[in-house]
């Protein structure tokens, strides 16, 4: 029997488990991404709520680890961690070049990390939340598709800590602490800190430079947060955050394999620290003021050698080329609300900063042409945006049972870029979203809901060698229209979300590549162009059974079938083809196990259709199914697990180019990389 087929019975008997329903007290859920903070039952959207219990025992260390738990989301495995989104397909695979635009909301306790998702690693987090379609009214152009929310765990009143370490394959060890509690006997101020330091090899081995680290990851993260109960009126909820992620970036291999050959193995490094100040203040008939500021400073160094090989392995043509990126960003942004029971207005602004230092060398010599060339290619670019923004949310009760929530949001963005290619280019775009939404609670256990939505995206212009026509491209919108039931059962026994969306993009953004010099792997051009429209239309559920005090079974279910609009005649393109990164379904079960006496276990199930890995090109992924495993014991002072991530040590792949790559001919391939594979160690924790 193959690891696909013990996969799919592992899914199947997950799904299959359990006979009897019982009552059990389930804590409410709050979302906290939400202007009101409210239950996720209340929401009408599809969401998921991801809690602190789950990820420690689901995952090791980084939030890519939980990716495929979470129904129609995604990510390009362009970079050593998961740093770009696809939520119902809309998202970013990659940015060498430009200005950031993303797609995809990510936050960390407040701190806007859109587009450089590396820092998300999970220790002593209490929630990650990710709201799927557009978040037009809440964060306007960086939401597009969704939002990837992580909140820390908070301060409490109460002394506690905790020492963990893990050790496993790979030669991964990880050390890390926390603890807080109050600063003063009135308990007014409380605080958490923690701090953890992990590293791996990275599961390549080098065998040119005889090396098995040359991909390791080296990954530093600290957090605090501080919570002043000012009176009873103000309070004040401070979160700082620095981040070393020293990684060592050599995942692509000729052959398609984890064995690397490279003789300049790059780097995946992002270092970055950030602050978020948040003030609430209850005054006269119940308003709330709530002002919100952050700001972020990441430096990120992004280094690859381009042509994956040696000397040794062109023999006798000399072919040896790098691509070193060096991205500075900071950024600032500040938000103040006003807010009562039904209404609520607020103002939004931000400034970014991104500079991008650029060098890519290399030489090329074959003997038998007595052909050559060679690269030095320095590159810097400049590029500021300000955003401001006007919000606000009206609330409406029809009866006790049905609710009406309006929302709109209009933003400004203003742009200025250049850089040593000459290029200066200052744009400015208005834009507007909103939602309508309606929901009716059908009886005491199961709402319905409806809403209406519109994202809208900033538009933006490429750089390099692209036709004069598509040197810029306009702003996009994404309308969806969403329905959907969330519902308890069977005393609380059988919670079941299932919501239904449709989705129209106007002036689609697609981001192609190309190769502009054959044989020259590091002079790839990239071009972003409107396409007319893309339709999407898709399903999600999840559904979690607890059969006892001690058993619980979920499923989390996502169909999507997302398709390109029609491309223009000066960039054709995959037209009425699935969008990339995009697999028509995603599916995770699992079966927990909680014994009174501590003894825990849990296995972990998800499977993934193939999915297209670009709009240059199409070439496919291919389907896989993955099966991960935890067993152990914790008491109040103590916890000991040991754990299996990829059980079956599936083959999987997460990224792939197709491209020439090998002298003297260079005919196209289909390059991949792996996700990681089967990866066994042991936990202990010591709790205080």
């Amino acid at each position: 029997m193959n690891a696909t087929s013990k996969s799919w019975q592992l899914i199947t008997l997950i799904f299959l488990a359990g006979s009897v329903f019982a009552e059990v007290a389930i804590d409410e859920i709050i979302v906290t991404a939400d202007f009101r903070e409210r239950p996720a039952a209340e929401l009408p959207s599809s969401i998921t709520i991801i809690d602190a219990e789950f990820i420690e025992e689901a995952a090791v260390q980084h939030f890519e680890e939980l990716i495929n738990v979470v129904p129609n989301l995604n990510w390009s495995g362009d970079g050593h961690r998961a740093r770009y989104f696809q939520i119902r397909g809309v998202g970013e695979l990659e940015q060498y070049q430009g200005a950031p635009n993303p797609s995809i909301g990510f936050l960390i306790d407040d701190i806007d990390f859109s587009g450089i998702g590396t820092v998300a690693t999970l220790f002593d987090v209490q929630s990650i939340e990710v709201l799927r379609g557009s978040q037009g009214s809440r964060y306007g152009a960086n939401a597009l598709g969704g939002l990837i929310y992580i909140q820390s765990a908070p301060p409490s009143r109460q002394r506690d800590g905790r020492f963990q370490v893990t050790a496993g394959g790979d030669d991964a060890l990880s050390i890390a602490a926390a603890f807080g509690g109050a600063l003063s006997k009135s308990e007014n101020t409380t605080f958490r800190f923690s701090a953890q330091k992990h590293e791996s090899n990275g599961f390549r081995d080098n065998t040119y430079l005889g090396r098995n680290d040359t991909n390791g990851r080296d990954e530093l993260a600290l957090k605090t947060r501080l919570r002043f109960v000012v009176s009873e009126t103000l309070e004040a909820n401070v979160s700082m955050l620095y981040s070393k992620i020293d990684n060592g970036y050599d995942a692509f291999a000729l052959d398609n394999s984890y064995t690397m050959l490279s003789d300049n193995p790059g780097k995946d490094a992002q270092e970055s620290v950030g602050t978020s100040i948040r003030f609430d203040w209850t005054g006269f008939n119940n308003l709330t003021v709530t002002s919100i500021s952050a700001l972020a400073n990441s430096n990120i160094d992004f280094s690859y050698d381009a042509d994956w090989g040696n000397d040794e392995s062109w023999n006798p043509v000399t072919y040896d080329y790098v691509s070193d990126n060096d991205r500075a960003r900071d950024l600032i942004s500040q938000e103040f609300r006003l807010s009562s029971e039904r209404w609520l207005v607020g103002v939004y602004a931000s400034n970014i900063r991104e500079e991008l230092q650029t060098l890519n060398t290399g030489d090329y010599y074959d003997p038998f042409y007595d052909w050559a060339d060679s690269l030095f290619y320095p590159f810097d670019s400049d590029y500021e945006a300000s955003n401001v923004a006007l919000f606000s949310q009206f609330d409406y009760d029809f009866s006790e049972s049905t609710r009406l929530t309006t929302g709109i949001r209009v933003e400004r963005r203003n742009s200025d870029y250049s850089d040593t290619d000459g290029l200066v280019s200052a744009q400015s775009d208005s834009m507007w979203g909103g939602e309508l939404s309606i929901s009716h609670d059908m009886n005491d256990t199961v709402t319905a809901f409806a809403r209406i939505s519109k994202g809208y995206k900033a538009g933006g212009f490429n750089l390099g060698v692209v036709d004069p026509g598509i040197r810029e491209f306009g702003a996009e919108e994404l309308w969806t229209a969403e329905a959907g039931i969330k519902s308890t059962l069977f005393d609380n026994a059988l919670h079941l979300n299932v919501a239904l969306f449709q989705s129209h993009r106007v002036d689609q953004q697609v981001r192609t590549s190309f190769q502009l010099v054959s044989g020259n792997p590091a002079s790839f051009g990239f071009a972003t162009i409107n396409v007319d429209a893309g339709e999407t239309f898709g399903v999600e559920a999840d559904i979690s059974w607890y059969l006892s005090d001690s058993w619980e079974l979920y499923a989390n279910i996502g169909f999507l079938d997302a398709t390109l609009g029609d491309f223009p005649a000066l960039q054709p393109g995959p037209s009425g083809r699935e969008q990339a990164h995009s697999p028509r379904y995603t599916f995770a079960s699992g079966l927990v196990f909680h014994h009174p006496n501590g003894v825990f276990a849990r296995i972990d199930a998800t499977a993934k259709d193939a999915f297209y890995f670009d709009v240059s090109h199409d070439e496919r992924s291919s389907a896989y199914e993955l099966v991960n495993m935890r067993v152990g014991y914790e008491s109040e002072s103590w916890m000991v697990s040991l754990w299996a991530r990829n059980l079956f040590d599936k083959d999987y792949a997460v990224r792939g180019f197709y491209f020439g790559n090998e002298p003297p001919d260079f005919p196209p391939r289909l390059y991949t990389r792996f996700g990681d594979p089967r990866h066994v160690g042991i936990t202990i924790e010591k709790r205080f």
